[in-house]
């Protein structure tokens, strides 16, 4: 079976997409949303679908809370995970159609310890293009797998490398580098999709430069990015 773990914080925009997407895969999968305090309707969409899903044999929903952070979150639901894989997907990315019956097939071949997907943005602005065409060589180059590419890694490697690192920022940085010492991680097509709505707000020149500015941190380890370079867009 697949843990598929969300961590949300005011994604009532995004997450009815998202979930609506995951829970029409076929496949043997449990979801494990944890909350880190929304303020927004990001709850009751959640217990919409759990209402939903409550009769399922092969998918079911759950809802926790853990304190605000992504490592924070994404570790609580780690520990909750009944699966094989985990799988930790950000509320507003989208899986290809098939990824769960494509993971749930992997499952015994132990030659496979993590993996991802190769990214991919909603919308046709050449511009995001640009960005996800940067982001997925640089990945396939490094092997770093960012967390809006669906990382999904065995829960024994994860408990053994001991999670995400209690950080702020860049914790999926930081766990992929300690993965890729012990594991080659398996980049799988087609890409995750994810809503370039917060991009857009934000500016999709100024979020080029955001990206490119993280990719040559990771690349030639300069010194960590300020906090309100990661401001919270919703």
């Amino acid at each position: 079976m697949i843990s598929i773990i969300i961590p949300t914080y005011n994604e009532e925009k995004a997450l009815p997409k998202t979930l609506q997407a995951l829970l029409s895969q076929p496949g043997e999968f449990e979801t494990i949303l944890v909350d880190g305090g929304s303020t927004d309707r990001t709850r009751a969409v959640v217990a919409d679908h759990i209402s939903l899903t409550q009769h399922s044999v092969l998918s079911t929903v759950q809802l926790i809370t853990a304190p605000k952070g992504r490592a924070s979150q994404m570790n609580a639901g780690a520990k909750e995970a009944k699966g094989e894989l985990l799988l930790f997907l950000h509320a507003d990315t989208i899986l290809p159609d098939g990824a769960i019956q494509r993971l749930n097939d992997m499952e015994t071949d132990q030659s496979i310890q993590a993996g991802g997907f190769m990214h991919q943005f909603s919308g046709d602005d050449w511009r995001l293009k640009c960005i996800s065409f940067l982001d997925n060589f640089r990945c396939t180059r490094s092997r770093i797998i960012y967390g809006d590419q669906a990382l999904f890694v065995r829960r024994t490697l994860f408990e053994q490398l001991g999670g995400f690192p209690n950080q702020p920022i860049l914790e999926d940085v930081a766990f992929c580098e300690r993965l890729i010492k012990v594991a080659n991680p398996l980049l799988l097509y087609p890409p995750v999709i994810t809503d370039a709505r917060k991009f857009i707000k934000m500016g999709i020149w100024r979020s080029f430069i955001r990206v490119l500015l993280i990719i040559l941190h990771v690349e030639f380890r300069l010194p960590t990015l300020p906090r309100v370079f990661f401001q919270d867009v919703r």
